[in-house]
């Protein structure tokens, strides 16, 4: 293997990048440097993963090209977010620590613009900028890009999914026709080839492992669970990794940052950083989680993009990315720099044939694994105790004075007695709660389980139940029905539950890590002219009997199978199984006590059940709900 200076940079960049630790080039620094170096007019491809060392691949050539007697700016790098921009900047700046005369400026959003034109007016050799913000500065004229020498699109494939191709294309359209193209990514999707073919010429492609493959460093691991089991999963996956430093990825802002409370409220050092963060918010986050005070960070893919720390243990995939390209984004934010790695995916049990897909992909065999079991985990933090305890620094001159009345307090206890008592004192919080907890790999029959939740009143555990306004009358049934989740949403695999379908009105379960997706997507929606609507139904409310309206002392009701509005513990029934032999306004199937009424054959008149509906919310002071809405057209339909 070469050095830096067989490969041709020169002392004072050297001298830099000893003290920052480089020892010998990475490949893709001994493929990309001599090249860079050697030839200035070629246009070069690079695809390596993240972590790679692609920054220093072409930071380090740049410097050595910089013409100082030049003041204009000569090299310009685009990257996807602000976090990568400003890292790229800082680590030129470090390289160029005793080349005297170089600036570097850093160009982005979400910060003063005033102060960066200042910075770019002082002199800019080298700009790190975001596609967003270097257009704006480029239509304000405060930057000039023909005459550049170099443009680096790095991590073009992130640009492109973010939304980014035709500020890159304004841009590269300003640049002149000489100028030299480096583009690096970590895959080469159709959108990175075709900006590659319109604006670069002959370019010389050079791949570091296979191309759009896993980095080499990096082990995978499946856990497979019920959808419902996840959070559970997670929790088991952290404890069993007592020194995890990592990435837990989520699909959704609101999952993220309800992953991230649970979390928390549990004990563990977490946060979540995603789109809905201020850039104040996200930089506290970002703080902590790199000074290592907080040791989970979940996240959304967008908001990781840019993140570059390099000793992360662990990625965790709570959910696969719905584009299998992205996996490899989020197992290249560890193992980098020559580290190793492990990326673990909580998958649910229908996920089998992405797995295979993800493992074409990356070129890898991921590792199934059983979720660990309480008593795995108790142990392997038992032996964690141990070893932070032999491995603590004791500190004599502050600790030696009070030892003779530690001791005379303690001198009834044996030698094990005392090793127990110090290792329980963490251990045993553990050991409770894992005590009792279930195997989450024994497989369970879901409908068995589905009945003993309804015979308790409640959804089944790890599953919302939806209310939606559509039924048998609008020729919905349940493959109709599964198909509007699939299409709606754009997720193929989400686990659906029990399916009722009335004549005018619906309930299903849908996994509750979809619930909100759902809520929007349906809520946007129209099926064959009708608007959709979809609402959570609270299982638990029981049905009322006679004649519906049942007032008990501690809360008002109107049940309507569970359904339930915020409007003083009112709600608005419409039961699946009336109780009974009563008439009530649950529709049913089958109801009980040998009756056959249901709406428009009670005893109760059209008139009657409408002005006890409507009297209900007349006495709230509240319009009349959709509850009201359904019974009218329920009658109607009859």
């Amino acid at each position: 293997m070469k050095s830096f200076a067989e490969i041709g940079i020169e002392k004072n960049i050297l001298k830099a990048i000893e003290e920052l630790g480089f020892e010998s080039p990475m490949p893709v620094q001994e493929k990309v440097i001599p090249q860079l170096l050697n030839d200035e007019g070629n246009d070069i491809v690079a695809l390596a993963q993240t972590g790679t060392g692609k920054t220093a691949a072409f930071g380090l050539p740049l410097l050595q090209r910089v013409d100082l007697s030049n003041k204009k700016t000569q090299h310009v790098i685009i990257s996807p977010t602000r976090e990568l921009c400003v890292q790229i900047a800082d680590d030129i700046k470090s390289y160029s620590k005793y080349e005297s005369g170089i600036k570097v400026v850093a160009v982005f959003g979400g910060a003063s613009i005033d102060h960066q034109v200042k910075a770019i007016k002082r002199g800019a050799h080298i700009i790190s900028a975001t596609p967003g913000r270097l257009l704006d500065l480029i239509n304000r004229r405060v930057i000039d890009l023909r005459e550049i020498k170099t443009v680096v699109l790095d991590e073009a494939d992130e640009m492109l999914n973010m939304g980014f191709r035709e500020d890159l294309e304004d841009i590269l359209s300003d640049t002149p026709a000489e100028k030299q193209t480096l583009l690096f990514s970590a895959t080469m999707p159709r959108e990175v080839k075709k900006i590659a073919d319109k604006f670069m010429n002959n370019a010389i492609e050079f791949t570091v492992g296979k191309k759009n493959a896993g980095a080499d460093n990096v082990s995978h691991i499946c856990y497979s669970v019920h959808a419902r089991d996840r959070y559970l999963a997670l929790k088991r996956i952290v404890d069993f990794n007592p020194d995890i430093y990592g990435i837990v990825f989520c699909r959704t802002r609101l999952e993220t940052q309800d992953i991230a409370s649970k979390l928390m409220n549990d004990g563990y050092n977490a946060d979540a950083i995603h789109g809905d963060l201020s850039q104040a918010q996200r930089d506290v986050v970002m703080g902590k989680f790199r000074t290592k005070h907080i040791s989970l960070l979940v996240a959304t893919d967008v908001a990781a993009r840019g993140i570059d720390i390099n000793d992360l243990t662990h990625v965790i995939n709570y959910n696969l990315p719905d584009e299998l390209e992205i996996y490899t984004h989020r197992s290249g934010r560890t193992g980098r720099a020559g580290k190793s790695g492990i990326s673990i995916i909580i998958s649910n049990l229908k996920e089998k044939r992405k797995i295979s897909t993800i493992e074409k992909k990356i070129g890898k065999k991921i590792e199934h694994l059983p979720v660990p079991l309480g008593k795995e985990i108790c142990k392997v933090q038992l032996f964690h105790v141990i070893d932070r305890m032999e491995k603590v620094a004791a500190d004599s001159v502050e600790i030696d004075e009070f030892l003779p009345e530690i001791n005379k307090k303690l001198e009834w206890l044996d030698r094990d007695e005392l090793i127990k008592k110090f290792v329980s004192v963490e251990f045993n919080r553990f050991s409770d709660y894992y005590r009792n907890t279930a195997d989450l790999n024994k497989p369970t029959d879901d409908r068995k389980s589905r009945r003993e939740e309804r015979s308790r009143g409640g959804n089944s555990e790890g599953y919302t139940r939806f209310f939606l306004n559509l039924g048998s009358m609008d020729n919905l049934g349940p493959a109709d029905l599964i198909g509007m989740v699939n299409d709606l949403t754009g997720v193929r695999d989400i686990q659906i539950g029990e399916i009722d379908i009335k004549k005018s009105f619906s309930f299903f379960e849908v996994d509750s890590e979809f619930k909100d997706q759902l809520l929007d997507t349906f809520n946007k929606a129209e099926h064959k002219g009708r608007k959709i609507n979809l609402e959570i139904s609270d299982r638990a409310a029981k049905p009322q009997s006679s004649g519906g309206r049942r007032r008990s002392n501690d809360r008002k009701s109107f049940s309507r199978g569970g359904r339930s509005s915020d409007r003083g513990g009112k709600s608005f029934g419409r039961g699946d199984k009336p109780s009974g032999g009563s008439k009530s306004y649950g529709r049913s199937d089958k109801p009980s006590g040998g009756s056959d009424k249901s709406y428009g054959k009670s005893d109760k008149s059209y008139d009657e059940v409408i002005t006890q509906a409507v009297t209900v919310e007349v006495e709230e002071k509240q319009n009349v709900n959709l509850a009201v809405v359904q019974i009218i057209e329920e009658v109607n339909s009859t």
